[in-house]
């Protein structure tokens, strides 16, 4: 009979356990409609929070269409010469009229110039122009001495008689020199004048 009592209570304490619970936890009408307000406030939160990035977006949109050229603007000048088939680069810093102008602004400002690429800190312009470049050279031997002569439409020219003696360099270069050497560009021409110094 003792079992069957304690049976009985255990049977009870847990319906009165699962009652307990369903009462609890079973939401009445007033919370029903404070969890429907809570769900609306976080929708709202979740729209304005939306419409704010989209805004910063659309202005950061906005600011990077109008970029514009700062004072520490590098500029590099591309020419292309056709009579040669050259093209000879230079580099510069940014006028101070230029700064803060858009690409729209600089190119009217600079009409017989091409922009191949524009950013605040980098502009790169491209040009064609018929005749040849400047930068055509012949280096020869004169009177023991390396001597740098430039191409021009008239002849030669020389520019440069260099401290390089030439009874020290090999007997293939003294050869070449007699015939000159033939260098393209500023480039190519100072890296031959290291070699023979």
């Amino acid at each position: 009979m003792n079992k069957i009592i304690i049976t009985m209570i255990c049977i009870i304490v847990v319906l009165v356990g699962i009652i307990s619970a369903v009462l609890v936890f079973t939401p009445n009408e007033k919370q029903e409609e404070n969890i429907i307000e809570e769900a609306k406030e976080v929708n709202n939160i979740n729209q304005n929070t939306t419409i704010r990035e989209n805004t910063v977006n659309s202005l950061e949109t906005n600011s990077s269409e109008e970029e514009k050229i700062s004072p520490n603007c590098e500029i590099i000048k591309k020419v292309y010469y056709k009579g040669c088939e050259h093209t000879t680069n230079s580099y510069s810093n940014i006028e101070e009229r230029f700064v803060n102008m858009t690409e729209d602004e600089l190119a009217e400002e600079l009409p017989d110039w091409q922009i191949e690429e524009f950013s605040e800190n980098r502009i790169v312009l491209y040009q064609e122009q018929d005749g040849e470049c400047n930068e055509h050279y012949i280096v020869r031997d004169k009177d023991g001495q390396v001597v740098i002569y430039q191409k021009t439409e008239n002849g030669e020219e020389e520019i440069e008689v260099t401290d390089i003696s030439t009874e020290y360099l090999p007997e293939t270069d003294k050869i070449q020199m007699e015939n000159g050497i033939e260098v393209n560009g500023k480039q190519a021409l100072n890296q031959l004048i290291e070699d023979y110094e």
